[in-house]
C-alpha cells in the first residue's frame, strides 16, 4: 500500500518569486507578501446565541468580538468580522486553534479551521491603493476606510476578506486579504499585473500587520 506524506504547502509556492517585478529603474511602489504559518478559525454564532458568543469571545479574548466590519487587534490574536454574528480567529504560535477555542467558544458557535483552506497577502507601498482601486470598488481613502476597517468583498470576481492592518513605521498604510486557497494564485498573478507599471517587491514573511 503506498504511504502518503501530507506536508503542508503555501497555496502561492509555484506563483510567488521574491525579487522585483514590473517597472524597472524607479523605487517600488507595491510591496506584495504572502505571509505564511498561521492559524484561522471562523466563527459563527448558533442561531440565536449571538450575545451568548460575544459574552465568550471576551472572556475568551478581553475584548467584544467584531460585529460590525471591523478588525480588532487583542494581545495574541486578530478578531476579523466576517459578516454578521460571524468572525475569524488570526493567531500564530498555535495559541488560538481548534482545540482550545472550541473549550471557550463552542456552546453559543460552530467552529471551522481555514489555516490551511486560505492564503493572506499583505498590500503596502506608495501605490498600494492605487493598484487595488484597479480591482475593487471599496472606497480605500483613509477617512473612509481606516485602521482596523475590514471587509467581505470581492477583487476581480474573487471572494476576499479585506482589512487594514497598522501602518508600516513609514507611514505607508498595509492592507490585508484573505482569499481562498484555490483561487490564491489567480488573485496573485491579477495583482502583479496591476502593480507592474508602479514596481513590485515581492517577499513572504512569517508576520503580519
Amino acid at each position: 500500500m503506498a504511504e502518503f506524506s501530507w506536508v503542508s504547502r503555501s497555496p502561492l509556492e509555484q506563483a510567488l518569486v521574491t525579487g522585483v517585478h514590473g517597472a524597472r529603474g524607479i523605487k517600488a511602489g507595491v510591496l506584495l507578501t504572502e505571509i505564511r504559518n498561521f492559524d484561522l478559525i471562523q466563527v459563527m454564532a448558533r442561531r440565536g446565541k449571538g450575545v451568548q458568543m460575544a459574552s465568550a469571545a471576551e472572556a475568551r479574548f478581553g475584548v467584544a468580538a467584531p460585529d460590525v466590519p471591523k478588525a480588532i487587534q487583542t494581545a495574541d490574536a486578530s478578531l476579523i468580522w466576517s459578516g454578521p454574528d460571524q468572525y475569524f480567529v488570526l493567531s500564530k504560535g498555535s495559541k488560538h486553534t481548534m482545540d482550545t477555542l472550541t473549550r471557550a467558544l463552542s456552546q453559543s458557535a460552530s467552529l471551522s479551521d481555514q489555516s490551511h483552506a486560505r492564503a493572506l497577502i499583505g498590500v503596502s507601498g506608495t501605490k498600494a491603493r492605487a493598484m487595488l482601486a484597479k480591482l475593487s470598488s471599496i472606497d480605500l481613502h483613509p477617512q473612509a476606510l481606516p485602521i482596523g476597517t475590514a471587509a467581505a468583498t470581492s477583487i476581480d470576481h474573487t471572494s476576499v476578506n479585506l482589512w487594514r492592518g497598522n501602518d508600516r513605521p513609514d507611514g505607508q498604510a498595509v492592507f490585508n486579504l484573505l482569499v481562498f486557497a484555490t483561487f490564491a494564485e489567480s488573485l496573485w498573478h491579477t495583482m502583479l499585473d496591476a502593480a507592474a507599471e508602479y514596481g513590485v517587491d515581492i517577499r513572504h514573511s512569517e508576520e503580519f500587520a
